[in-house]
């Protein structure tokens, strides 16, 4: 197998996290996305979305997607589970990943769009007062993390899922390269991050 990547993008960071997880070996294709590969023809055949990652099997056939990915992965190889055990479990999980992308990765990416980062490249006009909002929508998200997480040990219940390798992502983009770090206040909020961090399958990207 193939994945496409660009450095330390968040969305295929996703992806080799969890392939590390699961112990999966694979190719790594960089696509580097300041020179436009991603939007080329050839590229464009494998996701008309023109968007990494992309994981490529060895037949030829692509998917697009981090959760799509995510999803083939986890029916390929099923050990150690991190989408569920249970119809329950399952649906949590979803749930909760759900709530990730929806209400916090939105908020982080309208944050970015309107940073400086993206400004310094040309490629969108700004709206500061979008940003504004956006950056206090995460910080309120951040605190009900920080909550949540006074109850649980992982985001989605007791143990380590795929909900997890959402949220860290998040953090970690958000922090690097948004401005947008959790306040050092919210203890239970860093204490999940300093286990999820020191966790192998990270560790190794590093």
């Amino acid at each position: 197998m193939k994945l496409y990547d660009y450095g330390q993008a968040p969305n295929p960071r996703r992806v080799k996290i969890f392939l590390a997880e699961k112990g999966v070996e694979y190719e790594i294709v960089n696509c580097d996305m300041m020179k436009g590969e991603h939007k080329t023809p050839e590229f464009l055949k494998k996701n008309p979305s023109g968007k990494i990652p992309v994981l490529e099997l060895d037949d030829g056939r692509c998917l697009a997607e981090s959760v799509a990915i995510c999803r083939y992965i986890e029916g390929m190889y099923p050990e150690p589970n991190l989408f569920g055990n249970d119809p329950f479990e399952m649906g949590f999980i979803e749930m909760r990943n759900r709530h990730l992308e929806t209400e916090l990765w939105s908020q982080i990416g309208v944050s970015w769009v309107n940073g400086p980062v993206v400004a310094a490249m040309g490629i969108h006009k700004q709206i500061p007062a979008a940003k504004e909002a956006s950056d206090e929508n995460v910080s309120k998200y951040y605190q009900r993390l920080d909550c949540e997480l006074g109850e649980s040990e992982y985001i989605a219940g007791p143990r380590f899922t795929v909900a997890d390798i959402t949220l860290l992502t998040a953090i970690d983009f958000a922090a690097a390269l948004v401005d947008l770090k959790p306040d050092e206040s919210l203890e239970n909020l860093w204490r999940w991050h300093s286990l999820v961090s020191a966790r192998d399958s990270v560790v190794s990207l590093a």
